[in-house]
């Protein structure tokens, strides 16, 4: 049986305009965000694709019930919630998507078995 996983997200622009929201594929929703695909939408009019917060979930009741609670809130209450995870307000989808860099070839480790062996004999 496949898990289930939903977020809770917040954005946020440069100048900390913020959107709520949920999905079920938080990578794939921030790529729709930064790439503007809501042309139409609150995100793209006010260039809001800084991912900020997000919280997942196993129960999308628990989800929609969580992303409710907090567009509820008051915009200080939601900045005390960022900064308690994300004083800098760092977009923490930045690296996603991006290639991973190939890890740099190490020495041989049995040539330095082979070497420490000979050095004892």
């Amino acid at each position: 049986m496949k898990e289930h996983r939903y977020a809770v997200y917040i954005l946020a622009s440069r100048s900390h305009n913020f959107y709520v929201g949920v999905t079920n594929s938080l990578d794939r929703r921030m790529r729709q965000h930064k790439q503007h695909l809501f042309e139409e939408g609150f995100t793209a009019r006010y260039n809001i694709e800084r991912l900020v917060w997000y919280q997942i979930f196993g129960d999308i009741r628990e989800a929609i019930a969580r992303e409710k609670q907090i567009k509820r809130w008051r915009r200080e209450k939601k900045v005390l919630l960022i900064e308690s995870l994300n004083p800098t307000w760092q977009d923490l989808s930045e690296e996603w998507g991006k290639p991973i860099l190939p890890l740099r070839k190490t020495a041989d480790p049995s040539a330095t078995l082979r070497s420490a062996r000979d050095d004892k004999s």
